[in-house]
């Protein structure tokens, strides 16, 4: 494996977390928090990227987070005042940055006509921008008051001394001395001496440890503060001491000195210095030891609470292998069971101390796919700035719950449906600046995405405050396309969701945006194929929302093992609120062969699983059978009658749509300790076709 490889794909990993850090910061100022320190976060993103990038050559990267870098300067320095309009234009260009990221990482190129466009308009902000006397108006209006043309009062040079010592772990993180160097050396004129004197012979060189050390002279206006900024990023991984030169106070060294300083500095720069005497003698004389550090060393592995980079791969292997397991102890289980073993034997014992270590180790691993949906998330406002740009609306993104932990596979397939989702809300759902005024409405839209768990599985909404569903227009155009009878009586929510079918677009022409009727019945496609539902709430006038439920995992899950006419099935648990034992006198028909029961003073629709799948005909006798209390999503509550309840099992999922076809009321399928097939049961989907309610069912 070539090791540059590896570094080199670390530092895009990173650059995509620099990137989100980025774009956080600026949407939070934009937003009104104006900590400095939340400032100094941005410019260290940017300055991170563009470092990185200086080590593997990439031009157009540095070239690019140079500007960008500079006018970050200029906002932290106080110079530049943090207008909305500014940190618009600041997001853009992080959206610029993000693209030669990208080109970088793919071995492509980016856009040189819009990064030349974008480095013009960052220019204009900083101080390069500011020596021709233009007014910042040019730049989409913005209010900026260049800085004023008078020349600065002279300012005198003071003299430091700079010691550098790297450690071992300064390289480990693909920093690099010399760049540092550099860096130091464009703050003023500086003399280094290098310090070779631990350097071993060749034969006892360890290509891993760190022996050289650097003296620099440093003649320069800058401050301590300043010179010690420039490690920063280094801090901890190197030996650092900066001093003055000459005189009690670091702005009173004497200007012979300085003066001579700079001489000398310029005198070496213009004469090569043969340095291989120097480095002769080191190797004759013994090595020396390291200057003791006045910080503490730093431990050699990882620091606690640090994290590691793990390849997918590896995990979705150990998902695997868990499965497997929890498989084979089920199997085990059933073995003993079979067997007739007691529960007190040694052998069943051992079962069960084998039962609970099996599901903490599953615990575990699954915490470790376990990841925040804000990965996701942190993609949308790019996509909101975009698409607000093409429609000429104003548009507001907020969002919320983005800690909420999904695993890894529900959040790789999530993207795309929140992409289409965040397109219509703000193509179709959100007016214009001018229909929203004339409404006496803000002109600014606002879209809203929010994740949450409840009920053992994560809900994510995706809502407008724009003009809602147009029923009387989305009938019609459903009508028109032959999908419903023109006479249909439909409920309001049955118009709602016409727009799920397949081909429904309301938009009048085909655009890069919506049109192509593929939108909506994608998102529900897609949505049902990770085990999930989709539903919508309209109102007119206040907009829509539209409601994702989906399950926290695709590996596992915990369920209630029941019989029904002779099939063995698996209700999830989590749905379930109580089991009991129907009396006849609680239950009572409805028309249409429905059937209630009365729990508690309160009587919830009873559904037969049997006959909702088609298993038997004819319902269980009233009375019969173990009925499963179970919530929805909306908090309603209904009955599910089965034959009988075998137990609670944690069982592996495995998809019955890959493998076979998708089934009404049927979610998935696992593997049984006998080693026969069960079905996991889609609980609200049995009792939506109970209800006829096939827009949910389907």
């Amino acid at each position: 494996m070539d090791p540059m490889a590896a570094i080199r794909d670390t530092f895009f990993q990173e650059c995509e977390e620099q990137l989100a850090e980025l774009e956080t910061g600026l949407l939070a100022m934009e937003a009104g928090d104006l900590d400095p320190e939340l400032i100094n976060g941005v410019f260290r993103a940017v300055h991170s990227i563009k470092g990185g990038a200086g080590a593997f050559n990439l031009e157009a990267l540095v070239r690019f987070a140079h500007v960008f870098e500079t006018a970050l300067d200029e906002l932290r320095a106080g110079r530049l005042a943090p207008r909305p309009e500014i940190i618009k234009l600041l997001l853009r260009a992080t959206d610029v940055l993000a693209d030669h990221v990208r080109a970088a990482r793919d071995g492509a190129e980016a856009d040189t006509e819009h990064s030349q466009a974008m480095i013009e308009e960052l220019r204009t902000l900083g101080p390069e921008g500011a020596d021709d006397g233009q007014a910042a108006d040019e730049i989409d209006g913005l209010d900026f008051q260049p800085i004023a043309l008078q020349p600065e009062p002279a300012v005198a040079r003071s003299a430091w001394t700079v010691f550098f010592r790297p450690r071992a772990d300064l390289y480990a993180k693909a920093n690099e001395s010399a760049r540092l160097l550099r860096e130091l050396a464009s703050l003023g004129a500086t003399l280094t001496t290098l310090d070779a004197a631990a350097l071993p012979d060749l034969d006892a060189l360890d290509a891993e440890a760190t022996y050289l050390a650097w003296t620099i002279e440093l003649a320069t206006e800058a401050d301590e503060a300043t010179i010690r900024a420039v490690f920063e990023f280094v801090d901890g991984d190197c030996e650092l001491e900066v001093t003055s030169a000459g005189a009690d106070s670091p702005q009173a060294a004497p200007d012979l000195d300085i003066a001579a300083l700079i001489a000398k500095a310029q005198s070496q720069a213009a004469t090569p210095v043969d340095t291989a005497p120097a480095i002769s003698e080191a190797r004759r004389a013994p090595v020396a030891a390291p200057a003791p550090s006045s910080a503490p060393e730093q431990p050699a592995g990882p620091a606690a609470g640090g994290t590691i980079r793990v390849d997918l791969e590896r995990v979705d292997r150990l998902i695997d292998l868990v499965g497997e397991l929890v498989i084979n102890q089920a199997m085990l289980s059933q073995r003993v069971m079979e067997a007739g073993l007691t529960r007190v034997s040694g052998v069943a014992m051992g079962l069960d101390e084998l039962e609970q270590l099996t599901r903490e180790i599953q615990d575990s691993v699954m915490a470790i796919r376990a990841q925040p949906v804000k990965s996701v998330f942190q993609r949308m406002p790019r996509l909101v700035r975009e698409v607000a740009a093409q429609t000429g609306k104003a548009v507001r993104l907020v969002t919320e719950g983005e800690t909420t932990e999904v695993d890894k596979t529900v959040i790789e397939r999530l993207a795309d449906p929140l992409t289409h989702m965040i397109r219509n809300a703000i193509d179709h759902g959100l007016e214009s600046p001018a229909r929203r005024e004339a409404a006496g409405k803000a002109a600014e839209g606002v879209v809203r995405l929010a994740a949450a768990h409840r009920s053992g599985r994560v809900v994510i909404e995706v809502g407008d405050d724009g003009g809602g569903i147009d029923r009387v227009r989305v009938k019609q155009i459903a009508a028109d396309r032959g999908l419903i009878a023109a006479d249909a009586p439909l409920s309001d929510d049955e118009i709602d969701n016409l727009i799920f079918l397949p081909g429904f677009s309301t938009a009048s022409e085909v655009s890069d945006i919506s049109g192509r009727g593929v939108g909506m019945d994608v998102v529900r496609r897609s949505i049902q194929a990770l085990g999930g539902r989709i539903s919508i709430a309209s109102r007119p006038g206040q907009g829509s929302t539209f409601t994702l439920s989906l399950p926290l995992t695709l590996a596992v899950l915990d369920g209630m093992v029941v019989s029904v006419e002779g099939q063995t099935l698996v209700a999830p648990i989590t749905a379930i609120v109580e089991t009991l034992q129907p009396k006849a006198q609680d239950v009572h028909a409805l028309g249409g062969g429905a059937q209630v029961i009365n729990i508690r003073e309160t009587y919830v629709p009873l559904i037969d699983v049997g006959q909702a799948l088609g298993y038997r005909r004819q319902p269980l006798a009233a009375g019969a059978g173990v009925a499963l209390l179970i919530e929805g999503e909306g908090g309603a509550r209904a009955a599910l009658l089965v034959d009988a309840i075998q137990g609670q099992r944690q069982v592996v999922i495995k998809s019955l749509e890959a493998n076979y076809r998708q089934v009404p009321g049927v979610a998935a399928a696992t593997i049984l300790g006998d080693g026969r097939v069960a079905l996991i049961l889609d609980l609200d989907t049995i009792v939506a076709v109970s209800r006829g309610d096939q827009r949910k069912a389907g």
